[in-house]
């Protein structure tokens, strides 16, 4: 009887990995070790990008908000303490677009946590 190594699926498994592999340099990208070894270290830094992505993009709301309410006397944890006390519900992405398009509607929005502050 002829041994049976279930080669299809070995295949399909590594040929998987080798296209998750391709743009990769030399051996990383046609040898199957090497790939599965790369793809795996890849993916890791791939889901740390995305988590440091989201706290970049928080930092920068946040020295975007900074700049925009000291020109109406206000620190920025001021501003946050004030914003919630008033029952503001924008978060910091909303308020930092706020701030740079539309700077009357954020200058009202700077009054009401300075009301709510005092």
């Amino acid at each position: 009887m002829t041994r049976a190594t279930n080669g299809p699926a070995t295949r399909q498994r590594r040929n998987r990995v080798l296209k998750r592999a391709k743009g990769y340099r030399q051996g990383r990208r046609n040898l199957f070790k090497m790939a599965t070894v790369t793809v795996l270290r890849a993916e890791r830094f791939a889901f740390a990008g995305r988590q440091q992505k989201k706290r970049r993009f928080r930092a920068l709301w946040i020295t975007r908000l900074t700049a925009a309410v000291k020109v109406f006397g206000l620190r920025y944890s001021q501003f946050i303490h004030g914003v919630q006390k008033a029952g503001i519900k924008l978060n910091r992405k909303e308020l930092s677009e706020l701030a740079i398009h539309d700077p009357k509607t954020f200058e009202a929005i700077c009054g009401q946590a300075k009301k709510a502050i005092a």
